[in-house]
């Protein structure tokens, strides 16, 4: 029993110890320099599936010598990798050294230090806006025809001159309707050849009335006469 309990208490130191040395591993960690969006960040991930929290901090170097602090974040880490991020504009072939300290785990750098790449991040091109669509060619006005038409600089000759055949009559013109014989026309009758004016009309009523008055003259004289005789 005692060979047992000694054999079990050196294998859990053993398995403390493994634990301890995985957990406080500095392999563990791994930095690197990327480009988001044409800005620079430095990016530390912690691959320690036991998850113990450890602060890591990034410093920018120059001959050896830290030349200013980038910035200090804790991460806890997991099997399949936690990462962090800080904003730092590196210009190509800068160095980072990364620091990770874990109490009672790990205090040391990554090694090698962090060496930026050889190109740096180009900044990402603005946007130009949409050229805007042209307005539509207004068509131009064209012009109006006047009221009145303008009359030809030489009168037209007429169809005898010209030598076109005259246009034939409509049939209004031509024919005549049966049972209404041609009006005389205006001014023409038959007083106008003899010489008579349009008076003889009323001449001939007023003849007429002194005959007839004549007459009974003579027929009450002649009655006259005839009783004087029988007298």
């Amino acid at each position: 029993m005692r060979i047992l309990g000694v054999a079990s208490a050196s294998a859990a130191l053993t398995l403390g110890a493994a634990g301890n040395a995985l957990a406080g591993d500095i392999d563990e960690f791994s930095a690197e320099a990327k480009c988001d969006g044409g800005k620079g960040v430095i990016t530390v991930t912690d691959a320690d599936p036991a998850g113990v929290p450890a602060t890591v901090t990034v410093y920018l170097e120059n001959n050896g010598a830290d030349v200013k602090k980038v910035g200090e974040q804790e991460v806890k880490g997991s099997r399949e990798g936690t990462t962090i991020s800080f904003a730092e504009n590196w210009k190509p072939d800068a160095e980072y050294r990364v620091h990770v300290k874990a109490t009672g785990y790990v205090d040391e750098d990554i090694k090698p230090n962090l060496v930026t790449p050889a190109t740096a991040c180009k900044k990402k091109e603005k946007e130009e806006p949409p050229a805007s669509t042209p307005p539509a060619a207004t068509p131009p006005a064209t012009a109006t025809p006047s009221a009145t038409a303008t009359p030809s600089a030489s009168p037209s000759k007429p169809a005898e001159e010209t030598g076109a055949p005259a246009p034939a009559p409509s049939e209004s013109e031509s024919t005549t309707p049966a049972g209404n014989p041609p009006a005389p026309s205006t001014g023409d009758s038959n007083l106008a050849e003899t010489g008579a004016d349009s008076n003889t009309g009323l001449i001939a009523g007023i003849a007429a009335v002194l005959v007839a008055v004549g007459g009974g003259a003579v027929f009450f004289g002649t009655r006259r006469r005839g009783a004087k005789n029988d007298n």
